[in-house]
């Protein structure tokens, strides 16, 4: 007797690290239901594209993914956040076969089994890892706290496209954080749209877990994840009162002394023009009185130039909060407009060149700073996760590194050794971005 064939689904997750999480949930549930997950357009009987809709070059992104995805194969489902837009999909690319937005599992499975009918029976479901389908290397995974967000900022449209703040009750965060603790993960990425605000929503709801009673807050669950044997980074981390509390966690080295933190801007008049909901001078304070706590705490930004009735004093402004702030890491992006901001509505916009010339003066006192802050580390001894291990190097992370946005930390040699492994080196070298390193034998 023939054996039925088992179906087979592509998939192709695009946006930040958040969406990613929603590629490993969707990813997980498609599993449990039996689906085979196809490496390439060849192998697959459908095709997934979950796409990022949030500025004008992700949307170019995710339109010309789906475009390939159609070329290539044909049989197409779109989810995500461009999803929200469904009208501008199915103008450009009329032949999918549905569209769901951002965060909508059941609306994308129904459409997956719509389309491609699941096996009668599930026989990969005690095949499924504990920890779902992960989209990211074995040792280190993104978690996400929270979807959606609270803020107004005029410049962002995340609200509008994943609502406003959901917070996940802590008992729930911190099983799936053990279970991925258990399966070898080594480093706990903490995301959300604004993790700061965690359990804002929850009103200290009480939750569960092994038997304790635990208020679902960003300090509880901090504390909470620090007792796992992993490395636990947070992630977009706004300065709010309530961060004050977890930098003695830091300190105590509980969770790793990193904070993400998209500050934006330094001009007053330009971070109340995007809406912001903090206050130039009170981040200083703040960032000094952490230090004085933490004084290993490592500080990552994001910052816009060019934003709309951004004058040369307001940019002068942004470089001095630079130089007195010390930030050891910061990107930095010229001004976009986003379809459907109210940013779109402001007066006297910056010229493109202009946003250019800034965006590189900029870059170019942000790598002094970085340059020598990494320096400064020359002759210490730390621990690092190593990533890659090459035939004469391998390439690791310090407690100052996130992956795939931050420097690394390079050690020379043929090693016998892992991914996921923890080794101490003694840094010997710095450059702009990277440190060099020798094993401590």
């Amino acid at each position: 007797m023939a054996t039925k064939s088992i179906p087979k689904v592509g998939f192709i997750s695009l946006g930040c690290p958040k969406a990613t999480v929603d590629s490993e949930r969707i990813l997980t549930c498609l599993r449990t239901d039996g689906y085979a997950i196809a490496s390439d357009y060849a192998g697959a009987d459908l095709v997934v594209v979950n796409t990022c809709g949030f500025i004008d070059a992700a949307i170019d992104e995710s339109l010309e993914a789906i475009g390939e995805a159609l070329d290539e194969h044909g049989r197409v489902v779109v989810t995500g956040c461009l999803g929200t837009r469904a009208e501008l999909i199915r103008e450009k690319h009329p032949e999918v076969l549905a569209v769901t937005g951002p965060n909508a599992d059941d609306a994308v499975l129904e459409a997956v089994h719509t389309h491609l009918p699941p096996p009668a029976h599930h026989p990969f479901i005690d095949l499924m890892p504990p920890q779902g389908i992960k989209l990211t290397p074995d040792h280190y995974a993104y978690i996400k706290i929270s979807e959606g967000c609270n803020h107004r900022c005029s410049f962002c449209i995340i609200p509008s496209l994943r609502g406003d703040l959901v917070s996940r009750p802590i008992g729930s965060v911190l099983n799936e954080a053990e279970r991925l603790v258990e399966a070898g993960v080594r480093e706990l990425l903490v995301i959300s749209q604004d993790t700061s605000a965690y359990g804002i929503d929850l009103r200290d709801e009480v939750d569960f877990w092994k038997g304790r009673r635990l208020t679902s807050d960003i300090e509880t669950l901090a504390r909470h994840l620090g007792e796992l044997e992993a490395w636990v980074r947070l992630h977009y981390v706004y300065p709010y009162p309530q961060v004050d509390r977890l930098i003695p966690l830091m300190a105590d080295e509980l969770i790793l002394p990193y904070l993400d933190m998209p500050l934006q801007h330094g001009s007053p008049s330009v971070l109340k023009a995007m809406r912001r909901p903090a206050a130039t001078e009170k981040v200083l304070d703040r960032l000094s009185e952490w230090r004085a706590i933490c004084p290993e705490l490592v500080l990552r930004s994001t910052f816009i130039v060019g934003f709309p009735g951004e004058t040369h004093a307001d940019f002068e402004q942004l470089l001095a909060f630079l130089r007195e702030a010390q930030l050891d890491r910061v990107g930095c992006f010229s001004y976009s407009a986003v379809a459907g901001a109210a940013a779109n509505a402001l007066p006297d916009p910056v010229p493109e060149a202009l946003k250019e010339e800034r965006r590189q003066r900029f870059m170019a006192l942000q790598a002094e700073i970085s340059r020598a802050k990494l320096a400064e580390r020359i002759g210490k001894r730390e621990i690092v996760l190593v990533d890659e291990v090459e035939e004469e190097r391998i390439i690791a992370r310090s407690y100052a590194d996130a992956p795939e946005i931050d420097g690394t930390v390079i050690v020379a040699g043929a090693w016998e050794i892992e991914p996921g492994s923890f080794i101490e080196v003694e840094i010997t070298a710095s450059g702009e971005h990277d440190l060099f390193a020798e094993p401590v034998a």
